[in-house]
C-alpha cells in the first residue's frame, strides 16, 4: 500500500497534466458510483414507500396532522428547490429567505415549502447519516484558502443532477424527490382535497434544482389531484423530463448568467433540430416561455437572490431595489397566481 502511494506521488511530480488526468479519473469513478446511493435508498425505503402501484389513478396523500393545521385557506404550495452549492435544504441564503418571505406575504393563499433537499433521494442533508458526512461538513465549514474544498459539495451535487437527468436511474431518483416534496408539503400544511379551486403546486427552483423539479413533476402529476407549474430561476435542465406533466414552465434568465445556457449545449433534447423532444413540443404549444429578469449573474451578490443594489433600469420603481427585488418583480407578474394562467411574452 505504501509503495503504491509512493509511486503515485512520484508520478504526480511529472507535471500538472498528470495531476489533471488523475483528477479526471477520480471524477469519472465518482460519477460511476454516484447512483449506488439512489439504488440503496430504493431497495431500503423506496420500494416500500412508493410501492408497486396497481392503479395509476390520482390520489391525495392523507394527513394525520389536520388538527394542527392553520386556519387560513390554502390554494397552492410553493416548493423551493435550491442550487448545487447547498449543503442541506436548511442552508438558504439571506436573499432566498427574503424572496420566499415576500412571496408568503404577497400570496396569502399559498404556503412555502423550504425543506426539500433536491440532491438526496431520501431528503437527507450531507451532514446526516452518511459515510462521508465528516468530509461534507469539513467542506461546508472550511474557511480561508480551504474554502476551495466547498467545490467538493458542488461536484457531488452535480452528479445527483446528472442522475436526475439519466434515463436509467432518473425515474428512481425523481420518485424519491417527489415523495419528499409531498411529505414536506403535508408537514407545512396538511394536504386536503380541493373543493372550489384546484390545488396548485408551484415548483420554484434555481440552478440544478430545476432539473430535479421537472423530474419530480411527472410523479406529482400522477399521484396528486393537482396542477403543476414550474418556475425556473436561472435553472439548468435536460428538456426531456416534466414538460408533459407541467401545465406551464416559466424560465427566468438574467443577461449576465451564462450558466443557464449550459443546458441547451450539453443536452441533445434542447438542440434546435430535435424538434420532437418534450422541450420543443412545450415551446411550440405555448407551455414554455422565457422571461428576462435584468442584469443578473447566476449567483452571488448580483445573482437572482443577491442583496447587492441593482443598477437603475427603465422600468425600475422608486428607491434602490436589490437584485432579488428584480427577481421578485418578475415572479409576481407571472400568470401563475390566478386560477387560469395565460402566458405572457418575456419583456
Amino acid at each position: 500500500m505504501f509503495n503504491f502511494v509512493g509511486r503515485l506521488l512520484l508520478w504526480l511530480r511529472g507535471g500538472s497534466l498528470k495531476l489533471l488526468a488523475l483528477a479526471g479519473i477520480i471524477l469519472l469513478v465518482w460519477g460511476t458510483v454516484s447512483p449506488v446511493g439512489t439504488l440503496i435508498w430504493w431497495l431500503n425505503e423506496g420500494a416500500e414507500t412508493l410501492g408497486f402501484r396497481k392503479s395509476s389513478a390520482k390520489r391525495l396523500l392523507p394527513s394525520d396532522r389536520a388538527q394542527g393545521a392553520p386556519g387560513k385557506p390554502i390554494n397552492c404550495y410553493i416548493v423551493f428547490l435550491t442550487g448545487v452549492g447547498d449543503f442541506s435544504a436548511n442552508q438558504l441564503t439571506l436573499g432566498e429567505e427574503y424572496f420566499l418571505n415576500q412571496l408568503d406575504q404577497a400570496h396569502p393563499d399559498c404556503v412555502t415549502v423550504r425543506d426539500v433537499f433536491p440532491y438526496s433521494a431520501a431528503n437527507e442533508s450531507l451532514g446526516g447519516r452518511r459515510l462521508l458526512a465528516p468530509v461534507w461538513r469539513f467542506a461546508d465549514n472550511a474557511d480561508g484558502w480551504l474554502r476551495a474544498a466547498n467545490m467538493l459539495i458542488q461536484i457531488r451535487n452535480l452528479w445527483r443532477f446528472a442522475i436526475s437527468a439519466d434515463d436509467r436511474y432518473g425515474p428512481l431518483y425523481n420518485q424519491g424527490i417527489a415523495t419528499a416534496i409531498i411529505d414536506r408539503m403535508n408537514a407545512a400544511h396538511p394536504i386536503t382535497p380541493a373543493t372550489q379551486r384546484p390545488l396548485k403546486i408551484i415548483l420554484m427552483s434555481t440552478s440544478g434544482g430545476t432539473q430535479v423539479s421537472l423530474g419530480a413533476a411527472e410523479y406529482l402529476d400522477q399521484w396528486l389531484d393537482t396542477k403543476v407549474l414550474v418556475v425556473s430561476v436561472g435553472g439548468v435542465f435536460s428538456g426531456t423530463d416534466g414538460f408533459e406533466a407541467a401545465e406551464r414552465v416559466y424560465h427566468l434568465q438574467g443577461k449576465r448568467d451564462w450558466v443557464e445556457d449550459i443546458g441547451q449545449v450539453v443536452f441533445p433534447s434542447r438542440w434546435p433540430w430535435t424538434v420532437g423532444s418534450p422541450f420543443h413540443q412545450a415551446q411550440w404549444q405555448g407551455r414554455y416561455s422565457v422571461h428576462n429578469t435584468g442584469p443578473h449573474d447566476h449567483d452571488g451578490p448580483k445573482g437572482y437572490f443577491g442583496e447587492a443594489i441593482a443598477p437603475p433600469g427603465p422600468t425600475q420603481k422608486a428607491g434602490q431595489p436589490k437584485y432579488v427585488d428584480l427577481t421578485l418583480q418578475v415572479v409576481n407578474q407571472l400568470p401563475i397566481w390566478t386560477d387560469s394562467p395565460t402566458d405572457q411574452s418575456a419583456p
